[in-house]
């Protein structure tokens, strides 16, 4: 058993084989990198938020079928990503990744269609606990809560998760080892409550998985598949436990452990969650027809100031969920910028002495959230009438970035096991063995189903900004990529072989 000086070293070691050094405060343990993706997943966040979206669409089965049936195909693209952290333990992640398996030209652009992502989990999230904290704030101080209202609530909050963040991860790293705990305990304390205080009783169980209600204009099954974006939504963010590998001690295990664990205990704990909130629904229709439907049912179920507390109590889980989305978003910016891939990169790859945080990146990742909104809200003042929310457009360009810069190295990793080039040899010690080729398959059939159905009617907003987004993106390649970016230094100075070559000699005490 090595301690943890003798781990640090092996660390540090085999970081330094894939040309980087280590820069980054490694002190996170195994708890604290799985807590980082929980947050970010935080049910409490994305089951919660996009509530009302998916009870619209889907009905009451959407919490029953729908949850699960993502949950099932998310744990496969989990595990796909966990075997890739496991086997090339760096920051940069999902661009590193890609670049290592095919070249630097696609490892570019998964990075930048990840930052895309990334700006819309961000804005997306804060975005979230700004609608649950405005109403609330506004009772408390006796305003009325608007569009403006929300939007400087959610500057706001931005801002503390950017300080917060400066300040060092030791800190952010205890506040997710707490948020982690807190999230399961505001679960159990909302699904006892409801359980056994809601004023009208509960539903029986099958209303749980009840289908062919929805309460859109959408056929039942087109309506049951576009309310999947709130599932979906849900799980996002667990790449966190990647973009934090060169934080966490003994990462090529514990890293993938906590990407995939992180996906699953959400799904118990959302699903047990889901269920009691959907049980104590006695006016589907009413929830529907409100500003925010789980505000809604909560307020009916348990009343005036019960109710009022465990909203709060969930605004403040999704506080410590936007938290870790910075942290991570500003940990891939890093990581992407110390190799050159960014405008002004030498900026944004720089780390704090006093804090040995990437302050300018953690700032960068504030703006940019920020702006994503900030469009939406302007966009919504001269077209007052769209027919879409603000929620439903970031979630659902978080979503399609994301799960786009997923696929593309799990897609990456099986061409290149097809031309022989990626062989069991260059796995990690996490590892899916027989079964990791067709679960890398069933990922990626399921990453273009969903990303086709996030961009479709009513959320069509959403594929003009990615397509705009995109188009900039190119306009990017053919200006800033061939005069400036060299690679990941793994992809240019390393073959896979070379690395897992010194990697056995290190084992074997030759080093």
């Amino acid at each position: 058993m090595k301690n943890k000086d003798q781990q640090l070293l092996e660390d540090r070691k085999q970081l330094n084989r894939y040309g980087y050094a280590q820069e980054l405060l490694r002190d996170m343990g195994g708890f604290s990198n799985f807590a980082i993706s929980f947050s970010i997943i935080s049910i409490l966040t994305g089951a919660v938020s996009l509530y009302g979206h998916g009870l619209t669409y889907g009905g009451p089965g959407m919490m029953g079928f729908g949850w699960t049936i993502v949950a099932f195909f998310v744990m496969l693209v989990a595990a796909s990503l966990a075997e890739l952290a496991s086997a090339i333990p760096t920051a940069g992640a999902l661009y590193h990744w890609a670049a290592a398996l095919k070249g630097i030209r696609i490892g570019w652009y998964t990075a930048w269609i990840n930052l895309i992502g990334q700006i819309g989990i961000v804005a997306g999230i804060d975005y979230s606990c700004a609608l649950f904290a405005d109403p609330l704030l506004a009772t408390v101080f006796g305003y009325t809560s608007t569009d403006t209202t929300t939007l400087i609530v959610f500057g706001v909050i931005l801002l503390l998760h950017g300080i917060l963040n400066h300040v060092g991860i030791k800190i952010v790293a205890k506040l997710n080892d707490f948020s982690a705990w807190y999230h399961m305990v505001v679960v159990a304390i909302l699904v006892v409550s409801l359980a056994f205080f809601t004023k009208n009783g509960l539903q029986p169980v099958d209303y749980l998985f009840q289908v062919g209600q929805t309460f859109s204009d959408k056929p039942y099954v087109l309506a049951f598949l576009i309310g999947l974006l709130q599932a979906q939504w849900t799980f996002t963010g667990y790449d966190a436990s990647a973009h934090t590998i060169e934080e966490t001690v003994h990462p090529r295990v514990r890293a993938p452990w906590g990407i995939y664990n992180s996906v699953a205990f959400s799904f118990v704990f959302g699903f047990i969650m889901l269920a009691f909130v959907t049980l104590s629904i006695h006016d589907a229709a009413g929830a529907v027809k409100s500003d925010n439907a789980f505000i809604f049912v909560i307020s009916e179920a348990l009343g005036g100031t019960f109710g009022a507390v465990v909203l709060w109590l969930v605004t403040f889980a999704m506080f410590f969920c936007g938290l870790s989305s910075i942290t991570s978003f500003s940990r891939m910016m890093y990581a992407f910028s110390r190799d050159k891939g960014m405008p002004f990169s030498r900026h944004w790859a720089e780390i704090s002495r006093k804090f040995r945080t990437p302050a300018k990146a953690i700032w960068l990742s504030v703006i940019l959230s920020f702006v994503l909104a900030l469009i939406d809200y302007i966009t919504k003042l001269v077209n007052p009438d769209a027919g879409y929310s603000t929620i439903a457009f970031l979630t659902a360009v978080s979503v399609v970035g994301l799960y786009v810069a997923y696929g593309i190295p799990i897609y990456l990793k099986l061409q290149a096991e097809a031309k022989g080039i990626f062989q069991p040899k260059h796995y990690g010690p996490w590892s899916l063995g027989k079964w990791s080729k067709p679960i890398n398959i069933l990922s990626i059939l399921w990453i273009i189903f969903i990303s086709i159905m996030m961009i479709i009617p009513p959320n069509q907003m959403a594929a003009y900004a990615l397509a705009g987004m995109f188009i900039l993106l190119i306009i990017m390649d053919l200006t800033y990529y061939k005069k400036h970016f060299k690679g990941p230094q793994a992809a240019l100075e390393k073959s896979i072989d070379e690395i897992r070559r010194l990697e056995g000699e290190f084992e074997d005490g030759k080093h």
